[in-house]
């Protein structure tokens, strides 16, 4: 007999509300904020993280009430998680909205929560609130994947200089 597949392995249609709010790793990567450029439509990511999230832990510091505090907060559903190109590749939303697996580091893979921090896909530790960053264009970082080919123009041709020649 055959039992059932876990939620997180079902279509995300199929989800209640419960399961779907479940799916959420905690990773904070979508509580920060993004620019757009308003020539190309092109959006830049930041290092500045909406005014409720806690930074030591990636957690909404008031999650059932946050739309009161920013109206501007998307709510992700079923529908627009699949359609939201800003979202990172690891988030558990878009990696199910496209018929892909949870990762391992996942908790609901992996049962533990700090996993999400240990495998560094966290923003815990690493971002700046909006209520001290000053102007988001000041915060912009490198998007995902692009930071390996960043790298080809830092490195010094020949060997460092403390190094003997």
């Amino acid at each position: 007999m055959n039992a059932a597949k876990p939620f997180w392995e079902r279509p995300i249609d199929t989800l209640n509300r419960e399961e779907w709010e479940a799916l959420c790793d905690g990773c904070g990567q979508c509580c920060l904020h993004k620019v757009e450029d308003a020539d190309t439509g092109e959006i830049y990511h930041t290092n500045v993280a909406c005014k409720l999230l806690n930074l030591k832990t990636a957690q909404c510091s008031d999650y059932p009430r946050r739309h009161k505090f920013v109206p501007d907060c998307l709510k992700l559903t079923p529908k627009t998680a699949g359609n939201l190109a800003w979202l990172p590749p690891s988030c558990a939303y878009r990696l199910r909205a496209d018929g892909e697996p949870l990762p391992e580091w996942h908790y609901l893979v992996c049962g533990d929560r700090e996993a999400v921090h240990a495998a560094g896909i966290s923003v815990a530790g690493k971002v700046i609130s909006e209520t001290v960053a000053g102007p988001l264009e000041n915060h912009i970082v490198w998007p995902y994947g692009d930071d390996e080919d960043a790298e080809e123009y830092l490195e010094p041709e020949g060997p460092a200089p403390w190094e003997s020649k």
